[in-house]
């Protein structure tokens, strides 16, 4: 066999091993490996976590580690892994998934009708990295507290309800000064100047309106509740809401999970700072997350003469309201006698 020929085969070796080791190659880099049954699927990756932790997170959802591990290693991943939530999808390959854990996936953070500060710190700690403990304790910070005008009792005001978008590892305080952002935006000055116009501050304004939601699910009601409680504070009359009564009632036996269907009169008097049948003026922080139709209720009240108002028999879920106590009286007592003749017990 001449020089040529034996150059020329050793050529074709050649080529063919490159061949067969590109082929290889791809298979590996662009084959899927993926072994969920589901479409999709979202991966957590924790602030802080390195290569190996990301291995031990992802391994229940790829196929060959081994794959994956010589594409990351190619693309520089396990110096540059980045946490967030990831999305994966079925019969990816090597080279997507590798692609993917470069992409953090935002979350669409949704929150309303939460009843207290602990009840949001769940559901935001459901969804995001930080657990509600940790958010519960940056809401109450005392140097934050104190710079923007809160309390503990009070700070609740401060989150609008809508829906935000957040990467799942955004850090409590992070979460926290968007909200404050938030809440400073909402509050421009066209609402700050109505609310002012009514006499209140926005912190009293959103408590006052936590206690409008409450009352009525009725969104076309709300503003002539609105005027009805504005008309008490002006005449410097207890609001006497029943609202605030059971938030009290629960806040005391720190059971939030009751359903109390009915206030008796014992529960009228009971001494604590969220009953308005005992205390004149607004309790000392809202009673409940206002939905924004309450917020501008409050902010754009119907103007009437109306002192009094109780749950209607006639039309479920409204309530008929009265400008003397007297008329009241018709109202309540025809109420009072269709919950008795309903059974409804506490």
């Amino acid at each position: 066999m001449n020089q040529k020929k034996i150059i020329s085969l050793v050529a074709v070796a050649i080529i063919s091993g490159l061949i067969v080791y590109g082929a290889v190659l791809m298979y590996q880099v662009f084959s899927g490996n993926t072994k969920f049954e589901e479409n999709e699927v979202y991966v957590y990756v924790p602030t802080d976590s390195d290569y190996e932790q990301v291995k031990k997170i992802i391994s229940p959802y790829v196929k060959n580690i081994e794959r994956f591990e010589m594409v990351a290693n190619k693309a520089s991943y396990p110096e540059n892994v980045k946490p967030g939530r990831f999305l994966f999808k079925k019969g990816m390959s090597s080279y997507d998934l590798v692609k993917a854990m470069r992409h953090n996936d935002p979350v669409n953070l949704a929150f309303n009708n939460q009843e207290r500060l602990e009840d949001l710190a769940g559901r935001v700690g459901s969804q995001l990295e930080p657990d509600s403990l940790e958010l519960l304790n940056t809401f109450k910070d005392t140097v934050f507290l104190k710079e923007n005008g809160f309390n503990e009792e009070n700070v609740f005001v401060m989150f609008i309800p809508n829906t935000y978008e957040f990467y799942w590892n955004t850090s409590a305080v992070k979460f926290r000064d968007k909200m404050i952002k938030e809440y400073n935006n909402f509050w421009n000055k066209e609402r700050t100047a109505k609310a002012e116009a009514q006499g209140l501050t926005p912190i009293q304004a959103t408590i006052l309106a936590s206690i409008v939601h409450k009352e009525s699910v009725k969104k076309d009601e709300r503003p002539r509740i609105a005027g009805v409680y504005l008309n008490r504070l002006k005449l410097e009359m207890p609001l006497q809401a029943d609202p605030t009564v059971i938030f009290a009632m629960k806040k005391k036996s720190n059971d939030f999970n009751q359903v109390i269907k009915r206030v008796f009169y014992n529960d009228l008097v009971m001494k604590h700072p969220y009953n308005t049948y005992v205390n004149i003026g607004l309790p000392p922080g809202p009673i409940a997350m206002p939905d924004i139709t309450a917020l501008e209720a409050v902010l754009n009240p119907e103007k009437n003469n109306y002192i009094y108002f109780c749950a209607s028999v006639d039309r479920f879920g409204y309530h008929e309201f009265a400008a003397t106590l007297a008329e009241h009286n018709v109202n309540a007592k025809k109420y009072s006698d269709w919950i008795i003749s309903q059974g409804v017990q506490r």
